[in-house]
């Protein structure tokens, strides 16, 4: 029987739509308020000195200021801010020095991208302060600047300032408040996922990946504050010892799941107590901690009711117990250190040298051709390059693309500001609204992001340059042809954008995954475990991430991605039965035999050889025998699951 024909499918498709899909964000209005004070301010400034072009620069550097400012600690948007305005400064330099010099300024573009691109690859810090250093050794490098050469620099550094006096003006009232809110969120989102453990396995696992991600971003706000000398900032090593106290809350999550699974729902006045407990950390709240508890009778229920009792009193306590104040994963190490890391990380990496040499062959490639066409005023060329190719965000081909569209709707609004607007004091209230977009857009994605940014750099450039409602067709041109070098120069002739590593990550986790198996029951040392299992779900939030931005890339890659991401889920699970068989074990069920648990360590080692050797995902039968009443019973039912998951050939 002749197979019946496949509908014709007119929708574009989904890896291709993915990003005009608003993220679910609130707008920060904060962020809002501070842009449009500070890419405004100076242009009434420079209007009133009779200088506009120097109000342009200093809201030019504001811009890159307000880009950069995406933390939430105070000591962290400190660095986020300042330390890339001094790669900016370096740019703006190089490109103003070499301006109107044809090949001269194509040799120090490329070699300025080869290491903007190595430096990026060292953290959010450095990734930042290489997308300045390109972009405005870019901006310098096409626009005419005033002099001598130190005065761009100098404004635009000055503009960096502005936003970041702006960002401090609440630090003497809100010094610890924005790590104090992300803890009691913590607590907040543990609450939610024991809420979730009598709902369906989706809803258990997304807001187990929202407790991963608050918790990753917890930690990372109060250990980057941390002291070396614990007595020298009591407030934050109590919360830390807050976050601390969690874990145990954390590892009984899974064996209480199981327990709904057979006995029925938790009794509410369990996520209850949790969401109080996240209201005394953000009060600051001590004393007697109340808890109204149900006398726990199973080894699971023992293990919350342990667990809630430990945190509450670890919440209310006035001075925070010493010993548990230690967290080595993630405590950051001394300063020659990173920088002896970082130095090894950007010379020696294969993957730093490739991106590298990528963005430095684009770039190359977009200055050398407005070098050979005269196209005036083409540095919006290698601008487009240099967003589009940035490392972190996200899938070049799906930024390439959405760049186009984000840049064809933001020069529709800058088409109407250029042709309806009058240059002078009404590029102050203009900017006033344009400015307040680029917060507003940038959480919704990367094309809302480009359509906001757009506008305000066309309207900062006219102020340089004056070619007004002129600018809007050559930027549109510059921008496609950007698109299209980055397509074929940074995205085509390299084979790891066909060839995805997702696969090698992944089994990386397995492999992971099967040693925490195999440790869970065998260490002594319990705060080893913790480490090892926090450091498990934070390698698997990457390994998420790598995979979600994959699905937005075209085939093979994207299709590659989604027959394997049942098996990222499947590996997730096997992680939460691991620590609820051994939360059982550790309140009075029965311990496993030491060969059952080699058995399962070892169908993990076999399918992380096999995620290494091979493209395909072949089923297998997984013989895994033991006691069905066992706490192993879950476990083996989830490796047995992950050993089944089959998808198409896709060699």
């Amino acid at each position: 029987m002749a197979r019946p024909a496949r509908p014709v499918r007119l929708s574009p498709p989904t890896w291709l739509t993915a990003g005009l899909k608003p993220a679910p964000t609130p707008i920060p209005w904060a962020a809002v308020a501070r842009a449009s004070v500070a890419l405004s301010a100076p242009i009434a400034v420079g209007l009133a000195v009779g200088q506009p072009a120097y109000g342009a620069l200093v809201s030019m550097g504001a811009l890159s200021g307000v880009i950069g400012d995406t933390a939430d600690a105070y000591r962290m948007r400190i660095f986020n801010i300042a330390v890339p305005q001094l790669f900016g400064a370096l740019g703006v330099t190089l490109g103003t020095l070499v301006f109107g010099h044809g090949w001269l300024a194509v040799a120090v573009l490329t070699l300025v991208a080869l290491v903007s691109g190595m430096i990026s690859s060292i953290g959010a810090v450095a990734s930042v302060s290489g997308l300045l250093l390109l972009l405005n050794c870019v901006v310098g490098a096409g626009l005419p600047m005033p002099g001598p050469w130190w005065k761009a620099p100098l404004l635009l550094t000055l503009g960096g300032l502005f936003v970041l006096l702006l960002t401090l003006l609440g630090w003497p009232l809100r010094r610890t408040a924005p790590e104090r809110a992300a803890v009691a969120a913590t607590y907040r989102a543990v609450a939610d996922l024991y809420e979730a453990t009598g709902t369906t396995a989706a809803a258990y696992d997304e807001q187990r990946h929202a407790v991963t991600a608050s918790l990753n971003q917890s930690y990372d706000l109060v250990l980057a504050r941390r002291a070396r000398q614990h007595g020298r900032a009591p407030h934050l090593v109590r919360l830390l010892s807050q976050l601390n106290a969690l874990v145990p809350l954390l590892e009984a999550a899974p064996a209480a799941r199981l327990r709904v699974r057979l006995l029925g729902p938790l009794p509410a006045a369990i996520p209850a107590a949790v969401r109080e407990l996240a209201d005394a950390v953000e009060e600051g709240r001590t004393g007697t901690p109340v808890l109204d508890l149900p006398a726990p009778e199973r080894p699971a229920e023992k293990a919350v009711d342990h667990a809630l009792r430990y945190a509450a009193t670890v919440v209310h306590q006035d001075e925070p117990a010493p010993y548990n104040i230690d967290d080595r994963l993630g405590r950051p190490a001394a300063l020659r250190v990173r920088v002896r890391r970082a130095t090894r990380a950007v010379l020696l990496s294969e993957a730093s040298w490739r991106y590298g040499l990528r963005l430095a062959l684009c770039i190359g490639l977009a200055q050398a051709f407005v070098s050979l066409i005269p196209v005036p005023r083409s540095y919006w060329v290698a601008l487009t390059v240099t967003f589009v190719m940035k490392p972190d965000f996200g899938s070049v081909f799906s930024r390439a693309v959405l760049r186009a569209l984000g840049t064809a709707a933001g020069l529709v609004l800058a088409a109407l500001v250029l042709a309806e607007v009058p240059r002078g004091w009404w590029d102050v209230p203009v900017m006033v609204a344009l400015a307040a977009l680029i917060p507003a857009f940038s959480a919704k994605g990367y094309a809302f992001q480009t359509a906001a940014i757009t506008p305000v750099i066309l309207l900062l450039s006219d102020m340089l340059n004056h070619q007004g409602f002129d600018l809007v067709m050559p930027r549109l041109y510059d921008s496609l042809i950007g698109c299209a070098i980055t397509l074929i120069a940074g995205y085509l002739l390299w084979p790891e954008s066909w060839h995805t590593r997702i696969g090698d990550r992944l089994a990386d986790a397995v492999a992971d995954t099967a040693a925490y198996v195999g440790g869970a029951f065998t260490a002594d040392d319990r705060t080893a475990r913790h480490r090892a299992r926090r450091k498990l779900y934070r390698d698997l939030s990457t390994v998420r991430s790598e995979f979600q931005r994959a699905l937005t890339e075209p085939p093979p890659t994207g299709t590659r991605a989604a027959a394997w991401w049942p098996l990222v889920v499947a590996v997730e699970r096997i992680v939460d039965a691991t620590t609820a068989a051994r939360i059982r074990v550790a309140h009075g069920a029965p311990a496993p035999d030491a060969a059952e648990v080699a058995a399962v360590e070892r169908e993990l080692r076999e399918l992380s050889e096999g995620l290494r050797s091979s493209v395909t995902l072949v089923e297998v039968r997984a013989e895994l025998p033991g006691d069905e009443n066992g706490v192993l019973a879950p476990l083996r039912q989830e490796v047995r699951a992950a050993r089944a998951i089959a998808g198409p050939d896709l060699r």
